[in-house]
């Protein structure tokens, strides 16, 4: 009987191993599908990724094109309107120093006139002075 008992046990024994065998091998299978699936959607949403960041990028790239035409447009008309009030200030500083040189000129003569009289004058008191 313990021959009988010891080949049932080995027996037993036998299968079991086997089955243990078996179950790791398909755990091992299992796995590996698992890190291909893994794989696989990685590979896809890196793909995707990449796209979603190069539309982004053309979509900023576009934005910043348009707000630099827009600065160089917004650029230009400030150029215009400070050119314009350069010219204007400029007419007027031109009117302010024309009728600045008239008043001078015209207090110039004035004072001519009145130096004039006052040497006159004193030349008449001069000659008055001298007979």
């Amino acid at each position: 009987m313990t021959t009988k008992f010891s080949a049932k046990f080995a027996l037993a024994l036998a299968a079991f191993l086997a089955i243990a065998a078996f179950s790791y091998g398909q755990v091992g299978t299992d796995v590996k599908h698992a890190a291909d699936d893994t794989g696989k959607a990685t590979k896809t949403a890196a793909k995707d990724t990449g796209k979603t960041t190069e539309k982004a990028a053309d979509k900023t790239g576009d934005a910043t094109k348009t707000a630099a035409k827009d600065t160089g447009h917004a650029t230009k008309v400030a150029a215009k309107d400070t050119g314009k009030a350069t010219e204007k200030a400029a007419d007027k500083t031109a009117d302010a120093t024309k009728t600045a040189g008239e008043d001078t000129g015209k207090g110039v003569a004035k004072g001519a006139k009145v130096v004039g009289k006052g040497v006159k004058k004193g030349a008449e008191k001069t000659a008055d002075a001298a007979k």
